[in-house]
This record gives C-alpha cells, sequence and structure tokens, in this order.
C-alpha cells in the first residue's frame, strides 16, 4: 500500500482548518502521514490547531510565503519522509472518506497521471459541483475556466491536488517566486504536461470547498493578486503574450468598471503593474 504524504496550509483560519484535520481522520485509507503547515499566521492558529489535535505538530514557517511558498514547505517534508504521493488539500475543505482511497486507486491504476484531481463541490451547497478536478486556460484570450464536467484539463486545482513522487522529482514544486497566489496550479500543471505526465480526475474522491475563504470573494487584494500571477503566467506561456495581457487585464478592468467597483479596477491596475 503507497504511503500518502496529506498537506493542509493554514493561514489565519484556524477554525476551517480543524475541520478539515477532523475529516481527514475520518478517511478510509490508512496509510497516510498529516502534514499541517501554518504560514506564519497571526491569529494563534498554531496553538489552536495543536491543542485541539496533540497528536499534531505544525510546521512553521515563520512568514506569509503565499499559497506556492506554504505548499512546498510541506511537500519538501513529505518527500524527505519518502512519500509516494502527496496530497494537497485546501484548509477551507473537507472530505469524503474515500476522498484519498480514490485518489491513490486511480493513480496506482494510470502510470503516467502525474497529477489527480477530485470532484469539488460547494460547501454551502454540497449537491452542486464547484469544478471537475481543475479547468483550462486559452492562452490567446487570457482566459481560465473551471471545468464542471468531464474534460480535457490544462491544470489540477489546487484546493485538491493528489501527486506523483516521480513527478514532482522531475519538475519540480511550485514556482513560488513567481506565483505568490494563483496561478500557481496552472503553472505546474502546464510543466507536468510538458514534461509527458497526465492529469486526471478521481471521479469517486469528492471533496467540499469554500471558494476564496482565506482573503474573500471580490476582495482588492484578491484581485492584485490573481492578475499579478495571471500576466505573469501569460508571460511565460502565451503565444502572444501582449495580446494575452491586454485582453485578460482589459476584461477585468471592464467587468470592475460597470459594476462601480472602482477600487477593485484600481486593485486590478495595481497587479499589473506589479507584474
Amino acid at each position: 500500500m503507497k504511503r500518502v504524504a496529506v498537506v493542509v496550509l493554514n493561514w489565519n483560519g484556524w477554525r476551517d482548518t480543524l475541520a478539515c484535520i477532523a475529516s481527514l481522520q475520518k478517511l478510509s485509507y490508512p496509510n497516510f502521514d498529516l502534514i499541517v503547515v501554518d504560514n506564519g499566521s497571526t491569529d494563534g492558529s498554531q496553538g489552536h490547531i495543536e491543542a485541539q489535535f496533540p497528536g499534531i505538530k505544525v510546521l512553521q514557517t515563520g512568514a506569509n510565503l503565499g499559497f506556492g511558498g506554504g505548499c512546498n514547505a510541506g511537500i519538501r517534508q513529505a518527500l524527505e519522509q519518502h512519500a509516494d504521493y502527496v496530497w494537497l488539500i485546501n484548509s477551507d475543505a473537507t472530505v469524503d472518506v474515500n476522498a484519498l482511497t480514490e485518489l491513490v486507486r486511480v493513480a496506482d491504476a494510470q502510470a503516467l497521471a502525474g497529477a489527480v484531481g477530485s470532484v469539488l463541490y460547494e460547501a454551502d451547497r454540497p449537491e452542486r459541483i464547484q469544478l471537475w478536478g481543475g479547468g483550462r486556460v486559452h492562452l490567446w484570450s487570457g482566459l481560465s475556466r473551471h471545468q464542471i464536467a468531464p474534460a480535457p484539463l490544462d491544470f489540477i486545482s489546487g484546493a485538491s491536488l493528489f501527486l506523483r513522487r516521480e513527478a514532482i522529482e522531475q519538475v519540480g514544486v511550485f514556482d513560488d517566486q513567481r506565483f505568490f497566489m494563483y496561478w500557481e496550479d496552472s503553472d505546474l500543471g502546464f510543466r507536468l504536461r510538458q514534461a509527458g505526465w497526465q492529469l486526471v480526475v478521481a471521479e469517486g474522491s469528492h471533496v467540499w470547498h469554500k471558494l476564496s475563504a482565506s482573503l474573500g470573494q471580490g476582495s482588492c487584494q484578491l484581485d492584485t493578486y490573481f492578475t499579478q500571477s495571471g500576466v505573469r503566467f501569460l508571460r511565460r506561456y502565451s503565444p502572444a503574450p501582449a495580446v494575452s495581457v491586454v485582453l485578460m487585464v482589459g476584461r477585468m478592468l471592464l467587468k470592475r468598471m460597470l459594476m462601480a467597483q472602482v477600487g477593485r479596477a484600481r486593485a486590478v491596475l495595481d497587479g499589473f503593474l506589479r507584474a
């Protein structure tokens, strides 16, 4: 039975993380280690987590390294512990009892599967699919879309991302120097596919996920990070980055101006300038 390291990244969200850990402890798959990483939280998260689950020693980064940087700390520890697979699961998610069993089953059956995704459902509407494993990126228009039904994928969402050890060792971890938050899973998906690995979905692996719980939907900070990372992604992969960047940023600006969200429009411009 393959050894799995399950990595949960927390940042100022210990209540969600406690619920996530509680669901993970009910998993039917027995051969896994849990690695909880705290990204320099300032809300006492580490104390709350270790008090609720005394058997867990939180891996403390000491600073907010972003999503990719925090996950990388957990991935590196997982590899040091000789894990065969690494499962990244968002702290604002809860999992079905058979979620990990299904991920391992699909990965074991498909030797070229470098990454496996779950079927994610809305946390507040548990019957509604949020995304089917991951999404597609149109490199000419800069448009990234989550899939909600079976389809070929360009990336697996970092909300539930199951990685094969050999794939990580070949292509590397998240590029946390270029992507502080958002688009890092897209970048990893493109690198995996370029190296010949396949991206697949374990249809029986079900996860319930809150959307943008860390920053909140509609926040200016979210817009800044999303734009900055999106521009950097398109400059790396688009066949015509000047075109795709203008289309992406212009589309985001127009939408926010039409909704009279001046602050969010400024945040988009700020992200573009930071890129």
